[in-house]
């Protein structure tokens, strides 16, 4: 059992959206549990930049699919595992 942070939506029980901000990506990814970076902005752009994290962008603003986070999570599976 973790504690529960109030900025997550999982732990409020609630789904993540089909396009989902960068702060709710964050979330879905355990950022702030798995990273000691202080900025959690430029751990996002370097997953996008060195590592093809899917990112689209509407009105200027970065958002993120969940199908396609999912899909790029399960390939960067398939990778490592044939390491």
């Amino acid at each position: 059992e973790h504690n529960k942070n109030p900025e997550d939506p999982l732990d409020q029980g609630l789904q993540y959206p089909e396009l989902m901000t960068e702060e709710e990506l964050v979330a879905f990814l355990r950022i702030p549990r798995v990273s000691k970076a202080n900025n959690y902005k430029n751990v996002i752009e370097n997953l996008k930049r060195i590592h093809g994290l899917p990112c689209i962008h509407i009105c200027k603003k970065p958002l993120y699919p969940l199908n396609a986070v999912r899909k790029w999570i399960e390939d960067k599976l398939k990778k490592e595992q044939k390491l």
